[in-house]
């Protein structure tokens, strides 16, 4: 749970964090004060007719005006470079889509093709040759694995990239330069235009993640893909799938089979949980794949393995099965060191999930083992990282796994406070200097499952509350002192499930934090700066509604409109 550094946290999260299962969920609401709301509308009129579009009804043009194109300048990830110009092409009946050959192109033309046609009512075919109004273009350049270059004029829209990934993360700006009715999935009056100039983008951190906690509250394959589509607008590449904890085990493993079938037969709460078969998981990863998301699995260890422990006697120490558990407190659960069952069962479970994940990581957990010895604790997560690595996989671990000795490659996830002490931060820094990467994920900072306000309905508390601007203003590089900036691959926002079990939830609480975290892995420490964040933050309301999307109305930020 990533949860709770004293006895007097662990205490008071047991007395408030018990949700109703199917809550509805509410969003807390208020003014900005006086001076906030001016500021923002000195920032309306500097965005250029930003929400000119995304705001008004579809096809609606104010009197007869036409209405303006988004900026390019105007997306979230910021873009690294931006040149605005030219004249704004126009989408039409006439419009075509043009691919080269290679079938990864087709498929990303596809997959536009598929999220243009609905709104626009246009049939937007696929070609391989001629003139087009949108051309998708694989060729070599200066854009790495992910970047894209985006030029637009009166005569049409090209994105070049160097691989299918970063022609997909062009498509997402072009996405996010249509007006906010393009996401309807009934046809929409336009026009459909496209601002002028040229947008050159590439990331500035490789991992750039977001986790979903399937084990407190077990969440379906359909609502897997929800997210994971949320997650593709705003570029991150990365889906961290909690899959085992206290409250649940979520994926079958054949060689152990009561994992699942018993294991994740509950919930927190008492509700009937569930579990993924291996035809489930395999679903979500091709899922996952089409979005340019590489799944990393979760198996938590020693500690949060209360469903394992219950479904398998020989797993504990003493030979005694413990009941299943539901509630929310942490810390009480271990693997027995000592066992050599122990390894076989780490090994089969690691064999089964790594056979079954494409993507380079498999995450093994490594916190909150208040009842495992240090002892116990270093030879237990010694011993299974080499397995890790047998099955081609590379390790990621809780930042806790500093305290062990990190294999070679290994990630450290940092999920601490910027209250932490000072020993543990240095801990971390220290295993940073000698090679081990970071992945940041601050839980005061990028937890999106922490309430905004003290009474926010949804959430929890225990590393205080985070309202927009404090998820968003900070700098991943210079984040955890004695660090070098040369060690952070990236920026998660892990999204914990104690208080929630619907999709609406999850938007609640993603919305508007999530797209900040994007941004902070994806754009320029350069572009970083809250007053104009915010602007385009809210330019993406509109965008949320026509997709569905709920979301809290922060009064940190200056929407417009009901």
């Amino acid at each position: 749970m990533r949860r709770h550094r004293s006895t007097t946290l662990r205490k008071s999260l047991s007395t408030r964090t018990t949700p109703t299962p199917h809550a509805t969920p509410t969003s807390a609401t208020g003014r900005a004060p006086r001076a906030g709301r001016v500021l923002g509308a000195l920032l309306l009129v500097t965005a250029a007719g930003a929400f000119a579009v995304g705001a008004a009804p579809a096809g609606r043009t104010g009197g007869g005006a036409a209405p303006a194109a988004t900026p390019l300048s105007q997306v979230i990830p910021a873009p690294a470079a931006v040149e605005p110009g030219r004249s704004p092409y126009r989408i039409t009946s006439g419009t075509r889509i043009r691919v080269d050959g290679s079938r990864e192109a087709r498929q990303v033309g596809t997959y536009l093709a598929r999220l243009l046609r609905p709104a626009t009512g246009y049939r937007l075919p696929l070609t391989t040759h001629g003139t087009a109004g949108i051309r998708l273009r694989l060729a070599q350049g200066p854009f790495g694995g992910e970047g894209y270059r985006l030029d637009s004029d009166a005569r049409g829209v090209t994105i070049t990239a160097a691989k299918p990934a970063g022609l997909f993360h062009g498509v997402q700006t072009l996405r996010q330069l249509l007006p906010a009715a393009v996401e309807k999935k009934s046809v929409q009056r336009g026009p459909w235009l496209v601002a002028g100039g040229t947008v050159r983008d590439t990331p500035r951190y490789a991992y750039r993640g977001a986790m979903l906690d399937v084990a407190r509250h077990f969440f379906t394959v359909d609502q897997v893909k929800r997210y994971i589509d949320q997650l593709a607008l705003y570029k991150i590449n990365e889906l961290h799938l909690h899959l085992s904890d206290d409250q649940g085990w979520r994926i079958a493993i054949d060689s152990w089979p009561r994992l699942a079938a018993y294991g994740g037969s509950t919930q927190v709460g008492g509700g009937p949980g569930g579990h993924y078969t291996k035809a489930d998981y395999r679903e979500i990863v091709r899922y996952a794949a089409s979005r340019y998301l590489e799944v990393v699995p979760e198996i938590d260890m020693p500690s949060h393995t209360n469903a394992a422990l219950a479904s398998y006697a020989e797993l504990n120490c003493d030979g005694v099965a413990p009941p299943l558990y539901t509630g929310t407190q942490v810390g009480f659960s271990s693997l027995c060191a000592p066992k050599e069952v122990t390894y076989d069962f780490v090994d089969d479970v690691i064999r089964e999930l790594a056979a079954l994940t494409p993507g380079r990581y498999l995450h093994i957990g490594g916190d909150e083992a208040h009842s495992t010895s240090h002892e116990d604790y270093a030879t237990l997560m010694n011993r299974v990282q080499p397995i890790v690595a047998k099955y081609g996989k590379t390790v990621i671990g809780w930042h806790q796994l500093t305290g062990a000795t990190p294999a070679p490659g290994a990630l450290a996830q940092y999920w601490g406070l910027d209250s932490t002490s000072a020993a543990e931060k240095a801990q971390v820094a220290e295993a940073a200097r000698h090679g081990t990467g970071l992945i940041l994920s601050p839980a005061d900072r990028v937890y999106l499952d922490m309430k905004y306000t003290k009474d926010f309905p949804l959430g929890l508390a225990w590393a205080g509350y985070v309202e927009v601007r404090r998820s968003y203003d900070w700098d991943p590089a210079a984040y955890l002192p004695g660090a070098p900036a040369s060690a952070v691959r990236g920026v998660e926002a892990p999204l914990w499930s104690e208080t929630l079990s619907t999709s609406a939830q999850l938007d609640t609480m993603a919305f508007p934090r999530l797209p900040g975290a994007a941004e902070l892995g994806w754009s320029p420490a350069a572009t970083h700066d809250w007053d104009t964040y915010k602007v385009r933050l809210a330019a993406q309301a509109p965008r949320w509604d026509a997709l569905g999307i709920g979301y809290h109305r922060s009064p940190q930020v200056p929407w417009t409109g009901g």
